[in-house]
């Protein structure tokens, strides 16, 4: 087996990925209000700051800041991944089961990076950002509905016109 590492650093700024286990499935656009819903129920109950998220079909990627002296990032993903779950299955969306009795919805690990600096956060900040027009859902980064970009560029971390298909000024674009 596998020995997963993270890395553990309280109060630390993380970047996420986190996928559905059916890679062809838009499960998380298609119930994008009951994920918000599971977000906002976590957020209360161990509170962090999602300072940016972009919501693809089958997988999101997120910015997190944990508090002062908390490194449990992998708790709130459980708890996160599980009420998604529990409201998929009261709103009547039909789920199987593994073989241990596991729901096959999510992927059961996640991807995660420590933010080391300014430049490494906007670096993940713009992938962030661009993955839907890097996967293809829409042209411009404007235009992808679930996504924080359009508060990046209220506060003026981006023009509107920002990340288009060929933009040039993206890191790891290509």
């Amino acid at each position: 087996m596998v020995l997963y590492r993270r890395n553990r650093l309280a109060g630390g700024t993380y970047f996420f990925t986190v996928t559905l286990r059916d890679r062809s499935s838009d499960a998380l656009v298609r119930h994008v209000d009951l994920l918000r819903c599971a977000f906002r129920i976590v957020l209360k109950e161990r509170p962090f700051k999602l300072d940016a998220i972009v919501i693809l079909p089958d997988h999101l990627h997120a910015i997190w800041t944990l508090p002062d002296g908390d490194t449990d990032y992998s708790g709130r993903w459980r708890a996160l991944k599980a009420c998604f779950t529990r409201e998929l299955r009261r709103s009547g969306v039909p789920l199987t089961r593994d073989s241990r009795g596991e729901y096959r919805l999510w992927q059961r690990r996640f991807w995660e990076h420590t933010i080391r600096d300014d430049r490494d956060y906007q670096h993940h900040a713009d992938y962030l950002h661009w993955n839907p027009v890097k996967h293809g859902l829409v042209k411009y980064v404007a235009d992808w509905p679930y996504s924080n970009f359009h508060l990046f560029v209220r506060r003026g971390a981006y023009p509107l016109d920002w990340g288009g298909v060929g933009d040039s000024n993206i890191e790891g674009a290509e």
